[in-house]
């Protein structure tokens, strides 16, 4: 009732001061653009326009500051009203009042808006892997003095063709097929050239240096691709590089004092952390990198032998943990001072995510989900003993249906991912990463980060918008980019 009463006031107030009219001076303009706000907060967007048309004759002639204000407000209605052709036009005028009365949280708030309406804050990335092709539409968001991501949709082509062998005899058609799918992906959201990155994996680049005339082949197969020259491939990703760029767009920029990073890739298992920086500081990445992962572990055990799988696991439990004491022990040091500052692992890569979608499918939809060793052990106990059991999991007491959808979802991606013998050799991997990184005196707690497996693709964008936002306000300048 006191609600009802509120509104009515207002409504009275409204029609007796005699809204028709164009405000008669600035202290009438000011009440009609307050009121315009309380109508706007109430879903009345139409009548605060009215409003604020009715009071911007008025400021413009009397004061700078509240015609800025004005058309910022006109902006902010008109894009609750969807017109964002026209919000746009209001808001970029109000950023450049802000900007001459030298008010820069408004213009720079103002700024964020206008990015945000215009899209300028979508950017796509594409890593090309050894056997895999992923895309992620990403939407920056800014949160403490730097740009966050905000994953929009991710397409994952598990397999376009056989692995990248260096043979310059193929033709590359599947994975000119898997490109060409996620480039028509990204040109639904009108992306510009500028804001699209395409990365081809240290992997590839690596397994494709033992032949340069394959390594051509490829580069010239897939640039046919592109839509236009302005797009590029990027080939000179090291091992070291990618581990930095994947701690990067794993791991929040904020929890960099706290947390380091863990890829289990085919190939490699790389990582590292960042010593803590202020954001226009230098700031120094502290690498790791294992040129062992779940493929080549599994190449080792298998050979050219063709196991079958009892032989083949017990031949892993032996191999793997030969391979750990050997690869691990020497280049992961828990006794670091840097590593023991950072007491949680955000870890990602296929083997993590086949390990949550099985054991915690329930848990589709969380962002960051801890891993114990229990979770550890039950995986590597059913990966040995029961795989099907292991990778049905029952989904009945997911009541969300959404969530439900994505745990399916999630599980049939995996299962398309990786094979048994990949998840066994796999488990008993993660098994003894876990077991080096903790120690009686600093036991480690280890967080999978969902959507790490496009990590890298997203720190190279990251790290690049952040530059250009850091390099801009360093100047005293806005980021319209």
């Amino acid at each position: 009732m006191k609600r009802l009463t509120s509104f009515v006031l207002i409504f009275g107030f409204w029609s007796t001061v005699g809204l028709a009219q164009p405000a008669q001076n600035l202290t009438q303009a000011i009440r009609y653009i307050k009121l315009a706000s309380t109508l706007r907060a109430v879903d009345k967007s139409d009548e605060s326009i009215s409003l604020l048309k009715r009071a911007l004759p008025a400021v413009r002639t009397t004061n700078f500051y509240w015609e800025a204000v004005t058309n910022e407000s006109l902006g902010l209605s008109y894009s609750d009203l969807r017109d964002t052709a026209t919000a746009l036009q209001y808001l970029e005028r109000a950023r450049s009042q802000y900007l001459k009365l030298k008010y820069v949280a408004s213009a720079w708030g103002v700024n964020e808006i206008v990015r945000n309406l215009s899209n300028k804050n979508l950017y796509a990335g594409i890593q090309i892997g050894t056997s895999t092709i992923k895309l992620a539409i990403l939407k920056t968001r800014y949160e403490t003095d730097f740009y966050e991501k905000d994953i929009k949709t991710t397409v994952d082509i598990a397999n376009p063709g056989v692995t990248f062998v260096a043979d310059a005899s193929s033709t590359y058609k599947p994975e000119q097929d898997a490109l060409r799918i996620c480039l028509d992906s990204v040109q639904r959201y009108n992306i510009p050239n500028g804001r699209i990155f395409i990365v081809l994996s240290n992997d590839v680049r690596e397994e494709l240096a033992k032949n340069p005339a394959s390594q051509r082949k490829l580069y010239d197969q897939l640039s046919r691709v592109l839509p236009n020259s302005n797009l590029k491939i990027d080939t000179s990703l090291t091992a070291s590089r990618e581990a930095e760029l994947f701690t990067i767009g794993a791991i929040p920029r904020k929890v960099w004092p706290t947390t380091s990073a863990l890829d289990i890739g085919g190939n490699s298992t790389l990582g590292g952390y960042f010593d803590q920086a202020t954001p226009m500081g230098a700031k120094t990445f502290h690498g790791i990198n294992v040129p062992v992962g779940i493929n080549s572990l599994v190449a080792q055990i298998d050979g050219k032998r063709a196991l079958n799988l009892d032989a083949f696991k017990r031949e892993a439990q032996r191999v793997v943990k030969s391979v750990a004491d050997a690869e691990l022990l020497k280049r992961v040091n828990p006794e670091s001072k840097g590593l023991q500052q950072r007491r949680t692992v955000g870890i990602g890569g296929d083997l993590v995510w086949a390990l949550i979608s099985y054991l915690h499918p329930e848990k589709a939809g969380v962002t960051a989900v801890a891993i114990t060793p229990d979770d550890v052990e039950r995986f590597k106990k059913l990966a040995l003993s029961d795989y099907r059991e292991l990778t049905k999991p029952d989904l009945s007491g997911i009541a969300n249906p959404t969530i439900r959808a994505q745990a399916e979802q999630d599980i049939s991606t995996v299962q398309n991912l990786l094979n048994e013998k990949q998840i066994v050799v796999g488990a008993l991997w993660l098994e003894s990463i876990m077991k080096v990184y903790s120690t009686a005196s600093t036991p480690r707690r280890f967080v999978f980060v969902r959507n790490a497996d496009v990590g890298w693709v997203t720190g190279k964008f990251l790290e690049t918008i952040n530059y250009e936002y850091e390099s801009t306000i360093a100047k005293g300048s806005l980021y319209t980019r």
